[in-house]
């Protein structure tokens, strides 16, 4: 059984923290992402997993398979169904940061 806890999350801004995995959560993980202007995530599919995106800071463009770019900015969430390949983009001028939440889809 897992206890419950409160995470600080890095001042420092690094471009990835692990916030849940699998030594702390027993189905959902998460991280801390920043991307510098120009930056992407990397082109990748969500396989057997959902996922939300929450923006913290910076304006960026949610690539998803199937839609193409969305814009996204501070103050939104994205979500991405399982088996959907999708990229995150830096479009602003500012660090994009933002927290990702997955969970196996059942």
């Amino acid at each position: 059984m897992r206890e419950p806890m409160v995470i600080d999350l890095p001042l420092e801004k690094p471009d990835y923290f692990e916030i849940l995995s699998k030594a702390n959560a027993v189905r959902m993980r998460s991280g801390l992402v920043t991307l510098q202007p120009g930056e992407d995530c990397g082109l990748h599919s969500t396989e057997d997993y959902e996922e939300m995106i929450v923006i913290l800071e910076g304006q960026g463009e949610i690539e998803t398979e199937g839609i193409g770019r969305r814009r996204i900015a501070k103050g939104q969430v994205a979500y991405n169904p399982p088996e959907t390949e999708h990229n995150v983009h830096n479009t602003g001028t500012e660090q994009l940061r933002y927290i990702y939440v997955v969970s196996k889809a059942v």
